[in-house]
């Protein structure tokens, strides 16, 4: 297991505590809340924005141009070849490519739309897959049934010959026990289930 997904496993699953953990690790406390506050690693986050001295003035204009051309037929649209010329009469004296770039860089950001995600303690999700497995030297296919708790990382998987009502239960339990407990609710991506544990999917 990934040694941060052990933390969280640890700290927020099996209740060890914080200054244990602290001791246990040798590391920094505040390198131990940023590992229990984000279940990903936010890796290298850049502290200042990329320097764009040719382009960088121009930008805003650019926006401007793509902004007016959504109000416009595809045809009548501002090709990065046109954007380049109005930015010539403007001033620019960099090479198309740099505002080629941009104008790409721009539309690929107008496009992205994010969702937070929240997962609250004592939520779980799960699923039924499939996988070819080697078994006795033969590949063959097997059914298996994911179970996940988000807030905490921690997962159990289980295989099957086949998948069906007494697998799903079966599975559940099983996860159950390898938690040590049930989840408060468990979202089914392929049962459709939203249903307490224990309850009826």
């Amino acid at each position: 297991m990934d040694e941060r997904l052990e933390i969280r496993h640890k700290v927020l699953v099996e209740g060890v505590s914080k200054r244990e953990m602290l001791r246990r690790t040798g590391m920094h406390w505040k390198t131990l809340e940023k590992i229990l506050t984000d279940s990903v690693s936010p890796g290298y986050q850049r502290t200042a924005p990329i320097v764009q001295p040719k382009i960088g003035p121009y930008l805003g204009k650019i926006q401007e141009i793509l902004t007016s051309d959504k109000q416009m037929v595809r045809k009548q649209r501002h090709t990065a070849k046109k954007i380049w010329e109005e930015l010539q009469k403007a001033g620019f004296t960099g090479k198309y490519t740099i505002v080629k770039d941009a104008v790409r860089a721009l539309k690929k950001q107008s496009k992205e739309v994010f969702m937070p995600l929240l997962h609250r303690s004592g939520e779980a999700q799960m699923d039924f897959g499939e996988a070819l497995v080697k078994m006795g030297g033969a590949l063959r296919k097997v059914h298996f049934l994911a179970m996940v708790l988000p807030h905490s990382d921690a997962f159990f998987v289980m295989a099957f010959e086949r998948e069906c009502t007494e697998t799903f239960w079966e599975g559940h339990v099983r996860a159950f026990e390898f938690f040590g407990g049930g989840p408060v609710e468990v979202a089914g991506m392929l049962w459709g289930l939203a249903a307490p544990a224990g309850g009826r999917a």
